[in-house]
């Protein structure tokens, strides 16, 4: 089950579980579309693979199946993808 985390590893904005801009990668690294589209080419810097929208979860399905609270960030956020 998608962990649906909550924030984009590049820029750390807030990205809810209902979020049509989460994108993912097959390992569920999770980023931003305008990060994904402008700072990552469309690849992921974590496992170079290729990007998807993240699903929405049906509301009612949060409550028994909740959204991870856990924020994964990289520490130097896109900035080894910019000198990319």
């Amino acid at each position: 089950m998608l962990a649906l985390r909550p924030n984009c590893e590049c820029c750390d904005k807030d990205l809810p579980p209902d979020s049509r801009e989460a994108m993912i990668c097959t390992f569920e690294c999770t980023f931003c579309a305008d990060c994904v589209e402008g700072k990552l080419g469309g690849s992921c810097p974590n496992c170079g693979g290729e990007f998807t929208r993240r699903p929405v979860r049906p509301a009612a399905l949060l409550v028994k199946y909740p959204a991870s609270t856990e924020r994964v960030l990289k520490p130097q956020g896109c900035a080894d993808a910019d000198a990319a």
